[in-house]
């Protein structure tokens, strides 16, 4: 169950009688001020994920001479869209030297392909340990189409940078530039990462902001099922967009499996602190953020962090995201207990966490995940009927549950 955390300034949310409030008093430039926020912005990101380095996997992925159909999941819909490609973990600049969108019909078939340029030339260098932006593509799409990204790739990329664990198929071809087939024929190989792309922005939509969801394998759909867009996320936007008369916000989502708050790691990546700028605080619309993080510092780094220093983490993620215009919310962490590496120490942590992400005067407000998620006759542990088998990751009932759990009245 999602509840709000009091705060007292005008304009912060307010629990009072057990109702939750939204105070707000508008006088002058303050209304003025707010009523220019309730027009969309001029792009909102519709579809994210985080870069990885793939370097540490043996033998590296990398490709020549061919091309990549990446299949994503959109979010809100607009007349226009925007490509960003990433080099973020590369050992060399790479030349994607025709990349096109379309819409995705079915497999690695695609409706009629568009072509993007960058600054208006029909490829693009992207410098290693960088992103890069497409030009805008005329080409009108909604919430809940998939969108497929094909990128061809003349020489050896070298280590890829890529997001692991998609839970979404796309796929690969053989020799050559196939970015303008419509057909699946040269698409052969199925692959189950993304690579090279972390972003796809619209414009002209109705959206009137984007929600980042920073976390871990929870967050990144870790036990859903594959190709199915279960993950909470997606299954808050999906109750976002069944709202009537209210505009519904995008929802990005910006998991990675073992991810933590404080440590970078080879499988993991960069830490939520060092990727915050990259992964949430450029994202285009950036209104909130939803953040359930922690359970990672808590069990797989040597020696287990504290739970003090993790709220320390959380503190600065706050404090950035403020510092950005934002607002962000807690998530408390889901039960564990029966889990690889669970320990009564563990726990004892968590629950401290979980009591600092509840009080009152540190996020905006709270989402209750650990409650949706728990087996009411033991909280320790996981609903039965939730659980993906590893007493860790939900399955794809929990993740209805715990999107089911949020109060869709945090992000009006």
């Amino acid at each position: 169950m999602a509840r709000l955390a009091p705060r007292t300034p005008t304009g912060r949310l307010l629990l009072t009688g057990g109702v939750a409030m939204l105070a707000l008093t508008l006088t002058g430039a303050t209304a003025a001020a707010f009523a220019a926020t309730t027009a969309p912005p001029s792009w909102v990101d519709s579809w994210g994920a985080s870069p990885q380095s793939s370097a540490t996997v043996s033998p590296p992925p990398s490709f020549t001479n061919q091309t990549l159909r990446l299949i994503v999941h959109l979010h809100s819909g607009g007349t226009s869209v925007r490509v960003r490609l990433a080099n973020t973990f590369g050992d060399r600049d790479i030349t994607f030297d025709h990349v096109t969108v379309a819409l995705r019909t079915s497999g690695a078939a695609v409706g009629t392909t568009h072509r993007a340029v960058f600054s208006g030339a029909g490829s693009i260098t992207v410098p290693k340990g960088t992103e890069r932006g497409s030009d805008p593509v005329p080409l009108s799409v909604s919430a809940g189409q998939d969108l497929a990204v094909s990128l061809y790739v003349h020489n050896a990329t070298g280590p890829a940078t890529y997001h692991r664990a998609a839970e979404q198929t796309s796929y690969v071809s053989g020799t050559g530039d196939h970015s303008t087939d419509t057909g699946a024929g040269s698409f052969a190989t199925r692959i189950g990462s993304w690579y090279f792309l972390d972003a796809v922005s619209v414009h002209g939509g109705a959206a009137p902001g984007t929600i980042v969801a920073l976390g871990d394998s929870i967050t990144d759909g870790s036990g859903s099922s594959g190709n199915a867009n279960h993950r909470w996320p997606d299954r808050l936007s999906e109750r976002l967009r069944a709202r009537t008369g209210v505009p519904a916000k995008s929802v990005v989502d910006e998991g990675i499996a073992g991810n933590q708050v404080l440590l970078d790691s080879d499988q993991g990546g960069p830490s939520a602190l060092h990727r915050l700028t990259r992964d949430v605080l450029v994202r285009r619309g950036l209104t909130d953020v939803v953040l359930l993080e922690g359970i990672n510092d808590l069990r797989s780094a040597n020696p287990p962090a504290t739970a003090d220093q993790i709220i320390a983490g959380y503190q600065q993620i706050i404090d950035r995201v403020h510092a950005k215009g934002a607002r962000i919310f807690g998530a408390t962490i889901t039960p564990v207990e029966g889990s690889a590496r669970y320990t009564t120490t563990m726990e004892q942590q968590r629950q401290k966490l979980i009591a600092w992400i509840k009080a009152p005067g540190h996020f905006d407000g709270f989402i209750d995940f650990a409650r949706a998620l728990q087996d009411p006759a033991d909280p320790l542990r996981m609903r039965a009927s939730y659980d993906s088998g590893d007493h860790l990751h939900p399955n794809d009932a929990g993740y209805q549950a715990m999107a089911n759990a949020i109060n869709l009245n945090l992000f009006n």
